[in-house]
């Protein structure tokens, strides 16, 4: 029978929970609807030149459109209007097309959702790929490739898939959304690293629960090896179970990149023009519907870890697979961390800044080794220039998101609501919002990219924690007097921290990609910065002809993955791990 005190504590969890998503949703949209006053820009300039660039920006048609809009009466008025229409079910009229705006939310949201789908299918197909070598060895992670697979940028990949499967081999359309064939492209742009994250995820979990008693038992009962890896994965699941709902909202929100390379008319690129053009009910509109979905699927997901975990976690009946560090060979660590060292400091031995127009795209070479870029700049040198400001910016945001899940992680009541509104919003909104307000540059991408990454992090670490309370140990130090600090810092802290920090270095690359979109978007770095983000957007024009110039920053992204992951798992196998027997 459940004891009053956990009713009480979920009550109080579900109230808090519920509380901060309702604040920061009505601060998100609050935010939204002040976009135009917080840029310092005049909303009526914009919305009139967005409706004919010709026409003069006189006074009086500045006049025309302020009253038009009811610009006069102020942010506020419009906010209270606009929350009035939304509980008739009405999202208002874009103020450029003079449409409704539902239609068109609805419309982008439709064919968003269709390439969440296929996107997810391609990331669960390449993580099932990732994880069947770890069911079948049993001993092994998925090591660095899948880690170096979820640092390929997704624009790069859109680009890449354009021209060969679509210009040169013309398997493909390469733009427009008229039929599945136009889906297929950017699903494997977006699938791709998101496969590599999930089969990284799980397949660094597996091989601790292979290694449990009933595995062996069943192995010697003649239990079919199909049973016994279902049994481990739905043993490995729970825990994760958030990271797959976070990472098919990504997949809606985050595909502004992919959906503007293709032209597909998705929901965030519809955000995108939206706020680019300040059309604030077009808008509004989006960002209530990202929002929604990242809602629905967050609620899915608790639900679904819920019932995988059964009555375990309301009976503090949970036993906690032992922790078994897993030792990446230290060659690998060396080869990577030797190249991109020697990269790095060959480059910095360069000028970044020279212009060279005759010697522009021109192809790698002993005085070029890696070529020049479109103004013939030596990439080389650009690339090593950009190491610091690139992986120090991302390790920066990486580690502030550490902080914050860990310390949201025991308040989870707290974060879930945050962290869904959060998770909702691409960065290129956040990135919006804080240029708007601060300007664009590093620091404010930063910022926008932190605001937002930490809720993958700390949905880890509240179902980490979640576990751990209510596992059978816990209960026998409870029952033995052992003081909170004790549990605390003894038991609950250690099964925590490890899992979670290796999550945010498996993030590390990503970090620095969202960091890279918001440049490629204007948010960011601005030229002639030789950050990689900035590189890889510069070269996006020229692929076909340079694709080196490309390929550097790329490769260099995905060898910093690589790195990241077999360095913490070969500092974790160097430090003698601590068996903990639990019962069953």
């Amino acid at each position: 029978m459940k004891p009053p005190e956990a009713g009480l504590t979920r009550a109080l969890s579900l109230t808090a929970s519920g509380f901060t998503r309702a604040l920061s949703l009505l601060a998100v949209l609050a935010a939204v609807g002040l976009l135009p006053w917080l840029s310092g820009r005049d909303p009526a300039l914009t919305v009139l030149r967005a409706r004919s660039a010709e026409q003069e920006p006189t006074r009086e048609a500045l006049d025309a459109v302020r009253r038009d809009l009811g610009l006069d009466a102020g942010p506020l008025s419009l906010l209270r209007s606009w929350a009035g229409d939304l509980v008739r079910g009405d999202l208002g009229v874009s103020w450029v097309s003079g449409g409704d705006v539902l239609p068109s939310v609805v419309a982008g949201l439709q064919v968003s959702l269709a390439l969440m789908g296929a996107a997810f299918g391609v990331a669960l197909v390449l993580a099932g790929a990732l994880v069947a070598p770890v069911l079948v060895r049993g001993r092994r992670s998925a090591g660095a490739s899948a880690a170096m697979l979820a640092a390929v940028p997704e624009f790069l990949l859109a680009t890449v898939g354009l021209l060969v499967c679509g210009v040169w081999l013309r398997w493909l359309p390469t733009s427009g959304w008229q039929g599945p064939e136009y889906m297929v492209l950017p699903a494997l742009a977006l699938g791709v690293p998101a496969g590599g994250l999930l089969g990284r995820l799980v397949a660094d979990a597996l091989p601790a629960v292979l290694d449990e008693r009933w595995v062996e038992l069943w192995r010697g009962a003649g239990v079919n090896r199909t049973l016994i890896s279902a049994a481990a994965l739905r043993r490995v699941l729970p825990p994760l179970v958030p990271q797959f709902g976070m990472v098919a909202v990504g997949l809606t929100g985050g595909a502004v990149a992919v959906e503007t390379v293709f032209a597909v008319p998705g929901i965030g690129r519809t955000a995108l023009g939206a706020a680019k053009s300040q059309d604030l009910p077009l808008l509004q509109g989006a960002v209530l519907a990202l929002l929604l979905l990242g809602l629905a699927v967050g609620a899915t997901a608790a639900f679904t870890r819920r019932w995988l975990l059964g009555p375990a976690l309301r009976d503090a009946g949970l036993s906690l697979p032992p922790v078994r560090p897993l030792r990446s060979h230290p060659a690998i660590v060396l080869t990577l961390f030797t190249l991109l060292t020697v990269t790095v400091g060959w480059g910095l031995l360069r000028d970044p800044y020279a212009v060279h127009t005759a010697n522009r795209l021109a192809a790698p070479s002993w005085s070029h080794p890696l070529g020049t870029d479109g103004l013939g700049r030596d990439v080389l040198a650009r690339l090593g220039h950009g190491a610091a400001p690139t992986v120090g910016t991302a390790a920066a945001v990486c580690l502030l998101s550490l902080l914050l899940a860990l310390a949201l992680g025991f308040l989870p009541g707290v974060a879930a609501g945050a962290a869904d509104i959060a998770n909702a919003l691409p960065p290129v909104i956040v990135g919006i919002l804080v240029a708007a307000a601060a300007g664009p540059g590093t620091g404010g991408a930063a910022l926008a990219v932190a605001l937002i990454s930490w809720p993958p992090l700390a949905a880890h670490a509240a179902a980490l924690v979640q576990e751990v309370r209510a596992s059978s140990f816990l209960l026998a130090q409870r029952a033995i007097g052992a003081p909170p600090s004790w549990i605390l810092t003894r038991h609950v802290l250690p099964c925590v921290a490890a899992p979670v920090a290796r999550h945010a270095l498996l993030r590390l690359p990503g970090i620095a990609l969202a960091l890279a979109s918001l440049g490629f978007l204007g948010l960011g770095a601005q030229p002639p910065a030789p950050e990689w983000g900035l590189l890889l957007d510069e070269s996006r024009a020229y692929v076909e002809r340079a694709p080196w110039a490309a390929l550097a920053p790329a490769t260099a992204l995905a060898l910093l993955a690589g790195l990241a992951v077999t360095a913490s798992a070969y500092a974790r196998g160097r430090t003698p791990g601590r068996t903990r027997h639990v019962d069953a």
